[in-house]
């Protein structure tokens, strides 16, 4: 009788494991569609992988080498010239952050009043796409700038600092 009740539980508890959602405990988010991290990285105008395209195909961002600037020997210019590239994108980027939290949080604020209609839907999703593209777009221009100041054997040597080995270095091709 024992191992019967056992059973029992353990399958009611097993049940209940399944129907919870992976989603349970977001409802408390602020902002429903960001994590507290998420928000953070917008507000601080950190890069969240937007830059992965540049930074996995050898096209290194302004952070990472300003973090590795003693083992990629940096000249002194070369270091400044970084930083400002860093300090332009950050400039950029944290507005940008900003307006998506707004446009996240107008979005969560139409669903949470149930005030959404198909049309204030497309509007707002169409808005978010806009500012993301453009937040994605800032910090792939400064991985682009960032390589036209570093020499091929610092971007090598980034490269393999990173983890990535020589086959993220850019492949040059020929167009036919």
């Amino acid at each position: 009788m024992k191992s019967l009740v056992v059973a029992i539980y353990l399958s009611f508890v097993a049940q209940a494991a399944i129907a919870q959602s992976p989603y349970a405990g977001m409802q408390t988010r602020p902002i429903k569609s960001l994590s507290e991290q998420q928000i953070a990285d917008l507000k601080a105008g950190r890069g969240m992988g937007l830059a992965l395209p540049a930074e996995l195909n050898g096209y290194p961002g302004p952070a990472h080498v300003l973090e590795l600037a003693d083992q990629l020997e940096l000249s002194a210019d070369q270091k400044a010239r970084v930083q400002s590239l860093f300090d332009s994108m950050k400039a950029e980027a944290v507005p940008i952050g900003e307006k998506i939290l707004e446009q996240e949080a107008n979005l969560n604020q139409q669903f949470a009043t149930r005030s959404i209609t198909p049309e204030s839907l497309k509007a707002a999703t169409a808005e978010i796409g806009v500012t993301q593209a453009e937040l994605r777009n800032t910090h792939l221009k400064y991985h682009l700038r960032t390589t036209q100041i570093l020499s091929a054997e610092q971007m090598q040597h980034y490269s393999m600092l990173r983890g990535y080995g020589s086959e993220a270095l850019p492949q040059h091709h020929h167009m036919q």
